[in-house]
Formats: C-alpha cells, sequence, structure tokens
C-alpha cells in the first residue's frame, strides 16, 4: 500500500522572477533542500508570483485552503523595500504568528550577514498548514531552514497536520517522546 504524498507549497514572491525578467532561484533551492529533509512523500504545489499583496494572500489561501498543503514556505518580499509584502500577506491570512520562527532564523542569518537584521520574515499558522517565510537567496534559504526545520513535523503534529518524518542523515525532526511514533 503507498502513501498517498503529502502537499507542501513552494512561493517564489518577485515581480522580476514572475515576468520573466530573471529565473527563479529560491522556488527550486527550497524544493531540493525539502526534497533532501523528508522521508514522508510529498509532491510540491510550485508558485511564482509577483509583490502584490492581494496576490500572495489568495495563492496562501488557495494552497492552505484548496490543496492541503500542510506547509507552505515562501521566498521573496521580506525587505524593507516598498514592494516587500510578503510578511503583511502572511499575516493577514494566519490564524497564529509563531514569533519563534522568525527570531531564529534572523538569528542564524547574522551569522553570515549584517543586513540580516532587514529582514521581516515571519512565520504562522492557517488551519492545518504552517506558513514560514524564507529570504531570497539560495544559501540563505538552507540556512534558515537548517535552523528551524527542527521544529516543523511537530508544529505540523500540534495542528493537526500530517506526521512527517525526516532524513535523519540530513536532518533529525524534534519531538517529545509522547509524540514519536514507534519504530
Amino acid at each position: 500500500m503507498s502513501e498517498t504524498p503529502v502537499k507542501i507549497g513552494f512561493v517564489t514572491v518577485s515581480d522580476r522572477a514572475s515576468s520573466g525578467v530573471y529565473e527563479d532561484l529560491g522556488g527550486p533551492a527550497m524544493q531540493d533542500w525539502i526534497g533532501k529533509a523528508l522521508k514522508t512523500p510529498w509532491q510540491p504545489e510550485a508558485r511564482l508570483i509577483p509583490d502584490e499583496q492581494a496576490v500572495i494572500e489568495a495563492t496562501l489561501k488557495e494552497l492552505a485552503d484548496e490543496a492541503g498543503c500542510c506547509l507552505i514556505l515562501t521566498t521573496g518580499g521580506t525587505g524593507p523595500a516598498k514592494r516587500d509584502v510578503t510578511p503583511e500577506a502572511t499575516e493577514a491570512v494566519c490564524d497564529k504568528i509563531l514569533d519563534g520562527f522568525a527570531e531564529q532564523m534572523r538569528a542564524v542569518s547574522l551569522q553570515y550577514v549584517p543586513t540580516a537584521i532587514l529582514s521581516r520574515q515571519i512565520a504562522g499558522t492557517r488551519g492545518s498548514s504552517l506558513i514560514i517565510n524564507l529570504p531570497g537567496k539560495p544559501s540563505a534559504i538552507a540556512e534558515c531552514l537548517e535552523a528551524v526545520f527542527p521544529a516543523v513535523p511537530y508544529c505540523i503534529d500540534l495542528i493537526e497536520g500530517p506526521y512527517l518524518e525526516t532524513n535523519e542523515d540530513f536532518i533529525q525532526a524534534f519531538r517529545p517522546k509522547h509524540a514519536r511514533k514507534p519504530q
């Protein structure tokens, strides 16, 4: 009996990439990282959209409510520029904001670049979906996911999403003993 793959949303928010001015590197970087991290079968739901708050909100709602993604990762639109509105869109559609994700991602990013203090990425839940805003640069995406992903599977457990298992040679999920499935 084969397991039905869980759905994971990947949203690149970029005016220029969405209009073909340059190649989207963030979306593929997120998918590549998740491909290494998850043992649980999964399928991507990828979107490439402009920096428009209404479009971002509609995309996040569609991925959570209609596509049934348990995890939605965004890249782009988290800086201080006028068109950077991904955090505002994320906050507008979330039931709960999980400040610890943003705190940890910025703390890790500050080890690499002093401009990490300019990042406004956030994370939150919508129903049984966890939404995490990531930076735009592929190396920063990996650094941030490495920092927060150990908590992601248990967070998804707590919001009644699917049980995600990681490839422990790449990254180890943390769950309290009572929340672990027997091996």
